[in-house]
């Protein structure tokens, strides 16, 4: 029973911050890279930021460079999202996910999370 769990998503106004957590069971997430993906209504998923677990490197979408940090916990098995200077168009439902390395193809990986639902609006 292997598991992702996203939480910390909520309503934020434009210009607010959230912290998004990625908590994993059943599997070492430090073993696996771990992107963030985003999917608005009638839209594909798409991946905004992602973390090596080789390396440590980090990957960003030139639509959150310079306002998202990725980071992980591995003591606590948890990655983490830090959404700053929000925008409107940030809202959709947002899903962790573990890959093998970071990619932007969602068929490589291996575990996903439900889901949480990030609104940013005033």
């Amino acid at each position: 029973q292997v598991q992702l769990v996203e939480s910390g998503g909520g309503l934020v106004q434009p210009g607010g911050s959230l912290r998004l957590s990625c908590a994993a069971s059943g599997f070492t997430l430090e073993q696996y890279a771990v992107g963030w993906f985003r999917q608005a209504p009638g839209k594909e998923r798409e991946g905004v930021s992602c973390i090596n677990n080789s390396d440590g490197r980090t990957y960003y979408a030139d639509s959150v460079k310079g306002r998202f940090t990725i980071s992980r916990d591995d003591a606590k098995n948890t990655v983490y999202l830090l959404m700053s200077s929000v925008k409107p168009e940030d809202t959709a439902v947002w899903y962790c996910a573990a890959s093998a390395e970071c990619n932007s193809n969602v068929d490589l990986y291996d575990y996903w999370g439900q889901g949480t639902q990030v609104t940013v609006s005033s």
